[in-house]
């Protein structure tokens, strides 16, 4: 070909990979393994470009390391359960099976265009049955380890989805999904015992050296290790009312103790008193996560019950009902200091509570507030009702000081906490794995023989009510105990889809297994060398896989070295496109057009009709503001090569980068005009001479920048070394046999990010075999050994001249050629300088 065309050749080397099975893994022990993932999608139904940047990455790191000897492990699958497929079947009428599988076939054909180094004999979908009996099967084996259990919880219940949601998926007290406000239930549940592994999961992330900073500070916070203190106030009567505090210093400032509306006494309560019954049911409609109740209207009711101050048995507190107390948080419990914390200071001042300081800033002249002091633990304070005396003292000082006098008095004791709570795993939905237990009335709640694995959903559902069809199908949730062989019921709730991603990595070592891993391909691949995705999974989905990989090592199905399953992440920016839109003439109502729509003219973008169109520059791509770029139309107009390499090098892949049609455009120029260079340069006579020394130099020089961006993930940075040696190619004097070995290089450098051109340019310049079995360009290091070096003459601090000498020439011999430079003649004008500085490979500076 005269001209480069990605449509002739992107789809011929697509062919020759596939023919070759270049990219099917296999456990070979000879060599080193490396194992790359990035997090499987939701078969959505369409990828974007948000979807290319993340796959091209991840393709890069791959054939970057096949061709560094690595076996490589690349493989894809889709997860693949979830409320949208429910919410398209209640839409449309039809089945969340066929919307997802329709989904994954669209999304794999656009996926494979793109040429990636995927193993996809290794696929899955979350929802094949084959996973979820093997997910089944390994929370049978987490149940007979006791990291599973069942019972009475107050949940968030997402009233739109009917179903529960965990406290992370609960975003400003609305579900994540949904948006409809959450509101409190008590039902049976079955959690994770995460919270049991949260000391480990904690400590384990100062090992995480590969992971991103604010990342691992994001889970530490989430876990959030806590010293307080746990003490009782005693009640006439009746048991006392057990609180945790992590800021025992301020218990001199105690003005109330709350409970939560879901609090024993508060249910109690709930029974004999209808007004204590429709408060408890009024805060029941509002937020339930910690997050969520900050924001929300403090809102209270006293129980007319009185507790005794530990300090003080004079010294009576009321017991008030507050919406804005957790029972799954610390105790249920708290006394309230509205000194010094501004959600009981607003509950204070709306119900008439005393406000008394037990500490002030060290230079504070009074203790009137108008306002919360809170200030951290590590701060000096200056304590008025202190346990110390009034002295200047940290916050910590005084933490310690209360824990020490409660335990030497024997009213309470130090205790360490954690925010994180279990992981309540139940949903009451249909298009979910079966929780894979029998409710049998003799036996109790039995697990399901894993010969009868996997509990597969039944087909004939339908979702025209709310809630879930598995509680309405005639048969399916009818069997026999398989304890005792008597009927029993199955469990109609479904694992939350969290649960399938938390594992997913592993059973990718051994896809077709007959168990949740074989723990010789698990051993072998494990732990993922390199895992990338979204900013957005830092909490939920890295920490549950984080669990789940511990669990699996407990139950056998992974090895101690995998219980941190991945070694290094990166978390990469997004892909974004302006938006352009006009507004309604009748409603006021912005509309939004596609970018195909939009003209740009002189920074100004028109529609066909004229019709000038407000640009709203750079934001995130969404369906919703039209603002998306089909990557099937730009591998169609461009090629998939261009869309690879402007994701990869018009920004740095840890930021944002935006879409440009005039960016693409340039970088398949540049393509097309690398395939013209590589093609002259085929056509040259190998025998021909010239400055070969000077472009192999260039090239061992490129070889060693390239290589560097691509192993520090500095992949804009690799491309911008390309570019530079690109135009040195192109220029170069040199001969035949040093062009051509030079452009086989550059083809082998770009080859990770433009794989098909490259092995166009590979055969086309009679490189042996596919470029993506050859060997990496390796640098030699006396090539890069600077034979000459340029120094700038700066004559009283100004640049006037520059001059080049050998490296290796000494400091006196650079001074006499630079005392005969034309520039310093000149300036000096027959007299002496007055300094001549050398600095040896860096600069001459001359002082008249």
């Amino acid at each position: 070909m005269s001209q480069y065309s990605a449509a002739d050749i992107e789809q011929k080397w697509q062919s020759e990979w596939e023919k070759a099975g270049v990219f099917t893994a296999t456990r070979d022990e000879s060599k080193p393994k490396y194992y790359v993932l990035e997090m499987f999608p939701y078969p959505s139904g369409r990828i974007h470009m948000g979807h290319v940047r993340n796959y091209t990455m991840g393709d890069v790191v791959a054939r970057y390391k096949m061709s560094t000897g690595h076996n490589v492990l690349h493989p894809m699958g889709w997860d693949a359960f979830g409320m949208p497929a429910e919410n398209a079947a209640m839409a449309s009428g039809g089945h969340p099976k066929d919307w997802t599988y329709n989904n994954i076939a669209d999304m794999r054909g656009q996926m494979k265009p793109l040429g990636l180094s995927i193993d996809w004999s290794r696929e899955f979908a979350t929802c094949d049955p084959e996973y979820y009996g093997q997910q089944q099967s390994l929370f049978i084996d987490m149940l007979d380890a006791d990291l599973v259990y069942r019972k009475n919880a107050v949940v968030n219940w997402d009233p739109v989805d009917m179903t529960v949601l965990a406290n992370e998926q609960v975003i400003d007290g609305k579900g994540w999904r949904s948006g409809a406000d959450v509101e409190r239930r008590e039902l049976t549940q079955w959690f994770f015992k995460i919270s049991d592994m949260a000391d480990d999961l904690l400590e384990s992330i100062d090992n995480l050296d590969d992971w991103p900073a604010k990342v691992k500070l994001m889970q530490s916070n989430w876990i959030g290790k806590s010293r307080g203190l746990e003490f009782g106030f005693e009640r006439d009567g009746a048991d006392p009312i057990t609180v945790y505090t992590t800021r025992p210093d301020t218990l001199m400032g105690a003005s109330f103790v709350g409970i939560s509306p879901d609090h024993p006494i508060a249910k109690e309560l709930e029974l004999n008193n209808p007004a204590a019954a429709e408060f408890i049911a009024e805060c029941r409609k509002g937020g339930t996560t910690a997050e969520a109740l900050e924001k929300a209207e403090k809102l209270g009711m006293d129980t007319g019950i009185r507790v005794k101050h530990p300090l003080d048995p004079s010294w009576e507190l009321p017991v008030w009902i507050a919406n804005f107390i957790l029972m799954d948080y610390g105790t249920g419990a708290i006394f309230g200091c509205p000194a010094h914390d501004q959600r009981d200071f607003d509950f204070a001042t709306k119900y008439d509570l005393p406000i008394n300081a037990v500490f002030t800033a060290p230079d504070a002249d009074s203790t009137d507030l108008t306002e919360a002091y809170v200030p951290l633990k590590s701060e000096k304070v200056r304590y008025v009702r202190g346990f110390s005396g009034d002295e200047v003292q940290t916050g910590d000082a005084g933490v310690d000081a209360a824990i020490d006098k409660a335990e030497s008095e024997g009213w309470g004791k130090g205790v360490t906490k954690f925010r994180l709570r279990d992981w309540g795993l139940s949903r009451q939905r249909y298009w979910g794995c079966p929780i894979p237990v029998v409710h049998c009335e003799d036996c109790g709640v039995v697990p399901e023989k894993k010969e009868n694995l996997p509990v597969q959903l039944p087909d004939d559902v339908t979702f025209d009510v709310p809630g879930n069809p598995l509680d309405r199908h005639p048969t399916w949730r009818d069997c026999a105990c398989p304890k005792c062989g008597a009927p029993a019921k199955r469990e109609t709730d479904t694992m939350d889809t969290f649960v399938d991603s938390s594992w997913y990595y592993a059973r990718f070592t051994s896809p077709r297994a007959d168990t949740p891993t074989n723990r010789a391909d698990a051993d072998y691949w494990m732990n993922v060398d390199q895992y990338i995705g979204g900013i957005e999974h830092a909490i939920l989905h890295l920490l549950y896989s984080r669990f789940f990989a511990r669990a699996m090592n407990v139950t056998g199905h992974l090895p101690d070295s995998a219980r941190e399953p991945f070694n290094a992440l990166f978390t990469q920016g997004m892909v974004t496109h302006a938006i352009y839109q006009t507004k309604n003439p009748e409603t006021g109502r912005p509309v939004y057009h596609y970018p195909e729509e939009v003209e740009l003219r002189d920074g100004k973008g028109f529609l066909k009709d004229g019709t000038e169109v407000e640009i709203i520059p750079s934001a995130k791509m969404s369906k919703s503001k039209n603002n998306v770029v089909d990557p099937l139309n730009i591998i169609s107009a461009f090629g998939a090569d261009t869309a690879r390499w402007f994701v990869l090098s018009d920004s740095p892949p840890e930021r944002d980068v935006e879409w440009t049609a005039s960016g693409a455009e340039a970088a398949a120029k540049h393509l097309a005009r690398v395939y013209r260079i590589c093609a002259d340069i085929a056509q040259m006579d190998d025998s021909e001479t010239g400055e070969d020394k000077a472009l192999l130099k260039a090239m061992h020089k490129a070889i060693q920048d390239v290589t560097g961006g691509v192993d520090s993930f500095g992949f804009n940075a690799a491309i911008a070394k390309l570019y530079g040696f690109t135009s040195v190619l192109q220029k170069s004097k040199a001969g035949g046999k040093a062009k051509k070995e030079a452009a086989r290089v550059l083809a082998q450098l770009m080859s990770p990010m433009t794989p098909h051109l490259s092995e166009e340019i590979w055969a086309l310049l009679g490189g042996e075999g596919l470029i993506i079995n050859a060997a990496w360009p390796v640098v030699d290091e006396s090539m890069l050994v600077e034979d000459e070096v340029t120094l700038p003459i700066q004559i009283n601090g100004k640049r006037r001249a520059e001059i080049s000498v050998p490296a290796d020439m000494s400091k006196e011999e650079v001074e006499k050629l630079a005392l005969a430079n034309e520039a310093v003649v000149k300036a000096l004008d027959g007299g002496q300088p007055k300094k001549l500085i050398v600095v040896p490979g860096r600069i001459i500076n001359v002082v008249i």
